[in-house]
């Protein structure tokens, strides 16, 4: 007998861990991180190590780079390998919206196209007692929650959606907003304790020798670290700054770059500067919704389903049980609606 097949085949260590489609990118962030705190560790530290002997300065250094390293890599791997907040799909639109509304919007009935079964695209939901539209997602047949949006690389709809980080291969949304945030942050704190340590070095280097040219002739890697951590901080600095002011306005990179583009919507979300601090690093992760670990042959309803094939993504929808239509179940609808006209214009 067949050993049953997961849903999702496509997942590492069967659906434990979940990378986006541009998992390989990956590997270019690692080495932009490993390859110059190998450098410090290797042809700076080592030689810290016996110009700063007393009271062990030059170990204490070595351990504290060390250290932030593997934090800094701990917080990656929690950014990247995290359900960001993906919305199951449907398999079946939502029926209970149907009716005279406007929309673009056609549905393929019995392998035809039907424009007159049309329901609204979008709709208003009162969000601390502001109103909020939410918009209706073609692709997975949901009506988006208020702050998602569909990301055209993962091809999901993701909750409090902030931006696909091609750093780290994985969208950053609901669930992995704050791992995100402490992994840029603390990425900077290491590029600048690099950046201090080097500058010391050849200070100190300079103070021997006299002469800038003799230092840097015996130590190029302290210069060359420098320059590195420079042209870095002025990047994850920034963006470790631009993200603090967003988590003080309890805002997204998606919705700030709406509101520079003209949209004057009145932020339903912010709380004050302390509690959205406490919402993003006090809050409790909620768990996924979306089962990674289902088998083929049980019924899921509601998912969303990612492979990749040649290089890109593909969604698929998983056949329920019992071989549901969802084509017959849009024309009973459609019928159903006809025989309520028919009757009120009978009276």
């Amino acid at each position: 007998m067949e050993e049953p097949k997961r849903v999702y085949q496509k997942f590492f260590f069967g659906g434990r861990l979940m990378f986006g489609p541009d998992v390989g990118s990956l590997i270019f962030t690692l080495l932009l991180i490993l390859a110059p705190v190998f450098v410090f560790c290797a042809l700076v530290a080592t030689k810290l190590l016996h110009e700063l002997h007393s009271y062990n300065a030059g170990y204490a250094i070595l351990f504290l780079v060390i250290f932030l390293t593997i934090y800094v890599l701990i917080l990656l791997f929690l950014t990247s390998a995290r359900d960001p907040g993906v919305v199951p799909r449907s398999t079946n639109p939502p029926s209970e919206e149907f009716g005279g509304y406007e929309s673009s919007a056609s549905v393929e009935v019995g392998g035809k196209l039907s424009e007159n079964l049309q329901f609204p695209r979008s709709k208003e939901v009162f969000v601390n007692g502001v109103p909020v539209r939410v918009k209706y997602c073609e692709t997975c047949m949901v009506y988006r929650p208020p702050r998602c949006s569909h990301c055209s690389i993962c091809d999901n709809c993701v909750e409090r959606f902030d931006h696909h980080c091609p750093w780290v291969g994985q969208c950053i949304g609901k669930r992995n907003y704050r791992t995100f945030f402490l992994f840029v942050s603390s990425s900077a704190l290491l590029c600048i304790t690099v950046f201090s340590m080097s500058a010391l070095h050849m200070k100190l280097l300079i103070n021997k020798h006299a002469t800038i040219l003799k230092a840097i002739k015996e130590s190029p890697a302290s210069l060359v670290l420098i320059a590195y951590c420079f042209v870095l901080l002025w990047f994850i600095g920034g963006l470790t700054f631009f993200h603090l002011y967003l988590i003080c306005s309890n805002q997204t990179t998606y919705e700030n770059f709406r509101r520079r583009g003209g949209s004057r919507v009145v932020n339903a979300f912010d709380r004050g500067c302390t509690n959205n601090f406490v919402e993003i690093f006090c809050g409790k992760t909620e768990p996924s919704r979306i089962k990674l670990r289902s088998y083929a042959h049980q019924v899921v309803a509601n998912f969303a389903y990612v492979s990749e094939k040649n290089g890109t993504v593909e969604d698929r929808r998983a056949n329920v049980e019992e071989g549901v239509d969802i084509g017959n179940d849009i024309l009973k609808i459609s019928q159903r609606r006809d025989s309520v006209r028919a009757g009120e214009q009978i009276r």
